[in-house]
């Protein structure tokens, strides 16, 4: 579809961790393709603003897995100048993080705060035993690298392991539930888009998992493996202060999944701020969303991290 009809001319996107995206021409030759730049709209913005340049590294988790984590640091952070962090989550879980430029992440560098991601098992991108890990075991495999990174986190030079919080939507909203649920070393967290119980979620998101599919069992009669792996069946000890962001218009993740989040909370006392977003919004608000409240969740995830790290 973007390919003329001299099957040598493609239009193409060509961007970088470092550099929005613009569009180009392509002309393909016989070992190589010649670009040829179409937009320059991010020239200007790239100018006004530090933009950081992720680095990549491996661990290994506990059982000796091997994890590929990126660090993105501020301007000025060092040994000497330690810096809050923030640990994201992708999504899915079966997706990847890779080496393209996040907006969000940019904006917290912006605002002074490091940023580390990874790729635990479950992601796309290392083949399948990698994917396949945690089919039907969330929790697991996919914890056991996601504990390794916070352990890495906490140990780079430049960030402040007194001020670290954890962040993410769709399955990221999972793990942050899941993290909270398991450690207590992060100051905050904002769950977005969450799940956080497996039970309920066989019977309202948009993709119902048939009996002993993905998961083993039913939401109706045989719910155990799910309610095990559910992150709210752990937040009778959850102390760390959450702020919750959902859209009533979310089909695959229901905003009752973010309200169970924010009930167990208040009911118990813990700091809980819930944001909710308008029914004509989606469970790709962050992406695909009107711009206002793009620029609205932004606003208050940076002034939950400026409260709490």
């Amino acid at each position: 579809g973007t390919v003329a009809d001299d099957g040598r001319t493609l239009a193409m996107t060509r961007g970088s961790a470092g550099r929005p995206p613009e569009l180009v021409l392509g002309q393909l030759g016989r070992d190589r393709i010649r670009i040829s730049p179409i937009t320059r709209a991010n020239a200007a913005w790239i100018r006004q603003h530090a933009i950081a340049k992720p680095t990549s590294h491996w661990i290994r988790s506990a059982d000796g897995n091997r994890v590929q984590v990126w660090v993105l640091l501020p301007p000025g952070a060092s040994r000497r100048k330690r810096v809050p962090a923030v640990l994201q989550v992708h999504g899915g879980p079966h997706c990847q993080y890779g080496h393209t430029f996040f907006n969000e992440f940019q904006c917290l560098i912006g605002a002074g705060y490091a940023v580390v991601y990874s790729n635990p098992r479950g992601s796309k991108g290392y083949g399948r035993d990698h994917c396949a890990a945690i089919r039907g075991d969330w929790g697991g495999a996919d914890w056991r690298d996601i504990e390794a990174v916070i352990d890495f986190m906490g140990k780079l030079p430049a960030v402040d392991q007194d001020r670290m919080g954890i962040m993410g939507g769709s399955y990221g909203g999972y793990m942050t539930n899941w993290a909270v649920g398991h450690t207590n070393v992060f100051n905050g967290a904002i769950t977005d888009r969450c799940v956080s119980n497996l039970v309920s979620m066989g019977g309202n998101s948009d993709v119902p998992g048939p009996e002993d599919d993905y998961f083993p069992g039913n939401s109706w009669s045989r719910p155990e493996e799910r309610w095990r792996q559910s992150p709210i069946r752990l937040f009778g000890e959850v102390q760390t202060p959450m702020l919750i962001i959902h859209s009533e218009g979310d089909l695959r993740c229901n905003i009752e999944q973010g309200e169970q989040v924010f009930t167990a909370l208040k009911l118990r006392g813990i700091e809980a701020r819930f944001v909710r977003y308008p029914r004509s919004t989606s469970h790709g608000l962050s992406r695909g969303g009107p711009a206002d409240l793009r620029i609205h969740r932004l606003g208050e995830i940076l002034r939950w991290w400026k409260q709490h790290l």
